[in-house]
This record gives structure tokens, C-alpha cells and sequence, in this order.
């Protein structure tokens, strides 16, 4: 895992959308997006993608102790409904070239997924389990160190 080991202390404060570099084609042939090095603040280990999610599902309903991720909207529309266990936050993801930033120790819900969606998650961890809080008030506990 990465050395964040003071997520309890993050905030919704420290949830950021950012910009992502957007190429226009001359010809008018649609646009291209890229995602660098240095476009996230973060190394990618692991990509994964949400997609035929029902409209009325929600996915998500965890935090994460060490893993940081970027949520792009590929395709669609979706609310990302974010909380420190003190504030809460609700993002709309709509556009392909705009990326949410979510630090560890944040708790999130993905809903509200229009028809034909899909998610892009951008991960600084490899897949472990033992990285998740799936229970909110196990959450809250955490956050309460």
C-alpha cells in the first residue's frame, strides 16, 4: 500500500476537479483527451471502468484507507455524493475532459447513472481488500481518531 497513513485526516476540502487536456481535431473529426504523468497527482497501478449500471443502482458505498482515485465520466452522466463523515459534497460528472480527484479517507456513492454511462477510475493502489471500509459507521469511527 502507499504511505498515506493519516487519511482519517483528510477532508471533503481536499477533494479537487481538475482539467483534463482536451484536442480538438481542425477537421471537426471529434475530440481526444490525455491523461499523463503528470495529469494526476497520483501513479496509475490499476484501471477499471463502471458501465451498464441501472439508473435507480448506486455503486460505491466505501472509503478507502490508502487508495486515491480520479473518476472520469467517459460516456454519460453521474453524481458522485462525497463525505468526511462532517461535510457532504455531490458532483455531477458529465464531461469526458474534467476528472474528480478523491483522497483517501473519503467516502463515496456513485448514482444517478444516465443511460449508457461509463465510469473511467484511475487508482494509485493495486486491488486489496483490506484498503476498503465498506461499514459507515466503521467510517465514522475512523474519522473520529
Amino acid at each position: 500500500m502507499g504511505t498515506n497513513t493519516k487519511s482519517y485526516l483528510n477532508s471533503i476540502n481536499q477533494v479537487e476537479l481538475i482539467s483534463i487536456e482536451k484536442i480538438s481535431d481542425p477537421e471537426g473529426r471529434g475530440n481526444l483527451s490525455v491523461v499523463e504523468k503528470n495529469t494526476l497527482p497520483f501513479e496509475v497501478k490499476r484501471v477499471y471502468y463502471l458501465y451498464d449500471v441501472p439508473s435507480d443502482a448506486s455503486r460505491g458505498g466505501h472509503a478507502h484507507i490508502e487508495l486515491e482515485q480520479c473518476l472520469i465520466a467517459v460516456s454519460g452522466s453521474f453524481d458522485v455524493v462525497l463525505t468526511d463523515g462532517k461535510k457532504k459534497k455531490i458532483v455531477h460528472l458529465n464531461k469526458p475532459n474534467r476528472g474528480l480527484i478523491i483522497p483517501c479517507g473519503i467516502w463515496r456513492e456513485l448514482e444517478n447513472f444516465s443511460s449508457g454511462s461509463v465510469c473511467l477510475a484511475l487508482v494509485s493502489e493495486v486491488y486489496d481488500e483490506s484498503d476498503y471500509i465498506r461499514d459507515y459507521e466503521v467510517f465514522k469511527s475512523f474519522k473520529s481518531r
